[in-house]
């Protein structure tokens, strides 16, 4: 697999005043670097090295999430107090909990 194809989030560190990356898929692991661009590429090169690593040993490659089929379904627990309060609001407004959900996010 790739190291381009997994997800990167880069944020600034004020108390180590450096920019730490990270990739989603690969939790565990994050890099560092005096500007985005190094923190990126450090973080892609331990990314590739892990990728290396788990081949070698027959690990389960994580998939990037860019390239997974996602169907639009989520389950979703809530207490029945809030499932109550859903359903009142949605009715108030004529659609369905479903729909009111949605209009929320």
């Amino acid at each position: 697999m790739n190291e381009d194809y997994y997800t990167y989030r880069i944020e600034w560190s004020d108390d180590d005043k450096v920019h730490i990356a990270r990739c989603l898929e690969f939790p565990s692991l994050s890099a560092h670097g005096d500007s985005l661009e190094q923190a990126l590429k450090e973080i892609k090169e331990i990314v590739r090295e892990s990728i290396k690593w788990m081949m070698e040993e027959g690990e389960d490659i994580p998939q990037p999430l860019g390239l997974k089929k996602y169907k639009g379904k989520l389950t979703l627990r809530v207490s029945p107090e809030i499932h109550k309060q859903l359903a009142i609001q949605s009715a108030e407004q004529g659609i369905s909990i479903n729909q009111y959900i949605l209009s929320k996010l």
